[in-house]
């Protein structure tokens, strides 16, 4: 049974299904918004083009941005993530199209929202249900794929662990070789009989690094073996970031330390720092403008505090920030950390810096393109001097550009860093953001900021 199930997951593979059902969830889409809007499902010729037109900027963007690549580690999130952004791209061009061909009066505005939204949740709700069914599938040894290890002990163990630790990934394992020494001749002929036997649909090569010369023997090996090879370096030690393989100079890479911050990722984001931030500036400038005058009768000095800070790629730029303590001067080169009943805070810096209202110049900032409304929060450049040899990839946070709130913030990760393990913790928690980015993730931490990110016990 379990092979049968395996042999139709192979003959109809998701490059081929979903993009069946992408085709047929616009075109329902457009007729039942069509029958919905005009009372009639017999389309005019020109909702049909608008149907067609729809239909294969759908298809083309999903197969660039990889929505028809193979979904076996992919999670529903993600899935649904890249959904709405082609389908809000389509929607763009769409109404694009419309606009400057002068035919806005002879389509329906309504009738192109409620279809987008229709064939959206419609081929989104496949998607969660073709992940579902597949999923339980695996769980129950059905549509599994089974796999031949090939390394020395400790790092098979690894691996199958990841294996057991994932199994609606549907992976099993097919046979073993452990390699104790760099393989010999009669090593090699003994693993090829050995996959040819397993009958395995994937070989993967678990070695260390400075095993390199092992991986070109093996695969020399398996030349002969219709199993997918696959090699999987062990990284002992490393603390990896966003890695990943590319191209580059006509060479593959294995990139071990990039920020994620580029391609549609850096449009994505800069078009959420524009709108959201510009939102949020339009906002709050009352609020801004009460502050503002309040810190001018409060205490005599200037309303904003400027200090550099250290930007995205280690760029320096000045941060923006309302004025929460008395004017002081301190020595060249030090920066003291504001700490509890602080006698350089003013009653209503206190406050301000309690409700993390002294961050809203910080808005500025975003709008110039200087820092994001998500990412790690930028400290100040001593601090950066005097942590970057203790926190290891400490400056690993610069990759992106910094945030006024971030993954640490809303995690409780706010106000003075008095030890080296309250440092640890919010680099930790920075990195992971970073790793981990995601249009949903800026949001769910924009969420969690409006309910639990301005005030801090630790914020004083």
């Amino acid at each position: 049974m379990a092979r049968n199930t395996q042999g139709l997951t192979e003959r109809y593979p998701a490059q081929l299904i979903v993009p069946i059902i992408d085709l047929v969830a616009v075109v329902l889409g457009g007729i039942l918004a069509y029958g919905w809007r005009f009372e009639t499902l017999y389309l005019h010729e020109r909702y049909v083009l608008a149907i067609t037109v729809i239909s294969l900027f759908a298809l083309l963007l999903n197969s660039l941005l990889g929505a028809y690549s193979r979904w076996r580690a992919t999670r529903i999130s993600t899935l649904l993530a890249r959904l709405m952004l082609v389908w809000c791209v389509v929607g763009l061009l769409a109404t694009s199209i419309i606009y400057f061909a002068h035919a806005a009066e002879r389509y329906s505005r309504l009738w192109v929202g409620v279809s987008l939204l229709l064939s959206f949740i419609m081929a989104g709700g496949a998607r969660v249900l073709l992940q579902l069914v597949l999923r339980q599938a695996r769980l129950r040894g059905k549509a599994r794929r089974s796999i031949f290890l090939v390394g020395p002990s400790h790092h098979l163990i690894n691996v199958a662990r990841g294996m057991r630790a994932s199994p609606g990934e549907g992976y099993s394992i097919a046979g073993v070789e452990r390699l104790s020494h760099t393989p010999d001749d009669a090593c090699l002929e003994r693993l090829s009989r050995r996959v040819a036997v397993s009958e395995a649909r994937e070989v993967w090569i678990c070695v260390p690094l400075e095993m390199g010369s092992t991986v070109r023997s093996i695969f020399f090996t398996l030349r002969n073996q219709t199993a997918e090879v696959r090699f999987i370096p062990e990284f002992r030690d490393m603390h990896l970031l966003n890695h990943r393989m590319s191209e580059v100079a006509g060479h593959y890479a294995i990139d071990l330390s990039v920020t994620p911050m580029n391609g549609m990722a850096q449009v994505i984001k800069r078009l959420e720092d524009i709108f959201v931030g510009g939102l949020i500036s339009l906002l709050i400038l009352p609020v801004c403008i009460g502050i503002s005058i309040a810190i001018k009768i409060t205490s005599p000095g200037p309303v904003l505090f400027k200090q550099y800070r250290t930007g995205a790629n280690g760029r320096q730029f000045k941060v923006y920030k309302f004025r929460s303590m008395e004017v002081h001067e301190e020595d060249s080169g030090t920066v003291t950390q504001a700490r509890q009943g602080d006698p350089r805070v003013t009653k209503l810096g206190a406050f301000l810096r309690r409700t993390s209202l002294d961050e809203l110049p910080q808005f500025y900032n975003v709008l110039q393109g200087r820092m994001s409304i998500v990412g790690p929060r930028p400290h100040a450049l001593a601090h950066n001097e005097y942590y970057k040899d203790l926190v290891e990839s400490y400056m690993w946070r610069h990759k992106v550009k910094p945030g006024i709130t971030g993954w640490a913030q809303v995690n409780g990760l706010r106000g003075e860093t008095d030890t080296l393990q309250k440092m640890e913790r919010r680099v930790e928690h920075d990195l992971w953001y970073i790793d981990n980015w995601s249009l949903w993730l800026d949001l769910r931490i924009i969420f969690l900021t409006i309910f639990k990110g301005f005030t801090n016990e630790n914020a004083y």
